[in-house]
């Protein structure tokens, strides 16, 4: 068993202690888990409603606003790993309420923030929130659900993108009615006094891994520790991989504004269903939807058909979503498409990396290991200032969204035919 905290209880899992509250069995945890990454969903997916609102209001140039974004992911990633040591001693409950009070604490501060700099200061603080809260929930689960990896791993991804499909409107109506700083400062305080609540209920499992036997399509690796886990070369390809198809999907997250407005869409309407839209309002809300959806679908299916076959056909997909957005984008009809393709077939990789993560290196440290992995969104969050910069020079998004098309394709080859060998190899 896994030794624990004294302060934190320890349920074993797959089961209840006897006399113990329901809350306490695995099942409870994951949904106490998915709904903590609900309510932090917006800090990174509903960032790009607020790019256009601060540049028109104080004059920072896009590129500058964008660093902000650049700083939230690279605390979020680069601190993963000592968050995930903490987590594998200390349990989950600790970080997670940690979490909540950072989460409020950003967007309080972006609400007040009369500079750049100060933007800076509460981007460091929005990371540790995102990597307090998510990283803790993923590799919680990874350990709760040492059998079913992929479905734990897309319940909680699945929190994080649908968290901001259902709050996309209202906090897109709230920024037009009463300005950005005021939706900062009312979102900030519930999302972050509901993730800390939520982090009360949270517990640390005991592992059983050797009683449960994973499906036949599903590697399982030997029992590594982080400092082990990094001189192995699957680590490495793995997260070359995660490079390379994270690019996209960040730059079109962060950018999805600012893309609108170049593609003269930003204030247009669309008619479905013989229904008038403004585009960008429900372009974000079916993208977030897509991107939510898609993770439970595909951790499950990847339990069944193997990660990388999964990441083959998936990656491959995403490609040619990225290709059609810079072909046809420019259209209303174009844009609302594949943007909501790029995001269905982006989505999965919160659930991918996580879950070949513990198949391949354990879940004793699995939080730890997950971290590490993690910091590739970090590194691939360069690409969204540098996009910005390239736009600007070149007048066109086409170069961006073709570069991301190709990496995406090249992803997806990687993780088939040398990634899959390379793991059988390290099968125990």
């Amino acid at each position: 068993m896994v030794a624990a905290h004294p302060k934190q209880p320890v349920v074993a899992v797959g089961h209840c202690v006897p006399g113990a509250a329901l809350w306490r069995n695995r099942w409870s945890q994951l949904t106490f888990a998915s709904l903590a990454t609900v309510m932090l969903a917006n800090m990174q997916y509903g960032w790009t409603l607020f790019v256009n609102p601060m540049h028109d209001a104080n004059h920072w140039n896009r590129a500058s606003i964008q660093v902000a974004f650049t700083i939230l992911i690279f605390v979020n990633t680069w601190l993963a790993p000592f968050e995930g040591w903490l987590v594998d001693r200390y349990g989950p409950r600790p970080v997670v309420v940690a979490g909540g009070v950072f989460a409020a604490l950003s967007w309080v501060m972006n609400s007040h923030a009369q500079s750049l700099q100060a933007l800076y200061v509460s981007a460091v603080l929005g990371g540790l929130a995102l990597g307090c809260v998510f990283g803790t929930c993923m590799g919680t689960a990874l350990k709760w659900f040492p059998d079913r990896r992929g479905l734990a791993a897309g319940a909680i991804a699945a929190g994080y993108g649908l968290g901001a499909a259902v709050t996309t409107v209202p906090l897109s109506m709230t920024i037009r009615a009463s300005g950005y700083h005021h939706a900062f400062f009312e979102f900030g305080l519930i999302q972050g006094i509901a993730i800390l609540a939520l982090g009360l209920f949270l517990l640390k499992p005991a592992v059983h891994a050797e009683a449960i036997v994973p499906r036949a399509s599903i590697y399982r690796g030997p029992e590594l520790s982080p400092s082990q886990t990094i001189r192995t070369g699957v680590f490495w390809l793995t997260y070359l991989v995660y490079l390379l198809i994270a690019f996209g999907g960040m730059v079109m997250t962060a950018q999805l504004g600012p893309i609108a407005r170049d593609f003269g869409l930003e204030n247009g309407t669309i008619v479905i269903f013989g229904m008038t839209a403004p585009l960008l309002t429900l372009a974000l809300s079916v993208d977030n939807f897509a991107n939510g959806i898609t993770r439970p679908i595909a951790g499950l299916l990847s339990d069944v058909i193997g990660r990388e076959n999964m990441m083959l056909l998936m990656f491959s997909l995403e490609a040619v979503a990225l290709l059609g957005m810079a072909v046809l984008g420019r259209n209303p009809y174009g844009f609302l498409g594949f943007a909501a393709l790029t995001f269905l077939f982006w989505g999965e990789i919160f659930v991918i990396f996580p879950a070949i993560c513990g198949d391949s290196f354990g879940i004793k440290n699995a939080a730890a290991n997950n971290g590490l992995l993690y910091t590739a969104k970090g590194a691939s969050a360069l690409a969204v200032p540098l996009a910005s910069m390239l736009v600007a020079a070149t007048g066109t998004w086409n170069s961006v969204l073709l570069t991301a098309s190709f990496c995406s394709l090249l992803a997806g080859l990687m993780a088939r035919f040398l990634l899959a060998p390379m793991r059988r190899r390290m099968r125990v």
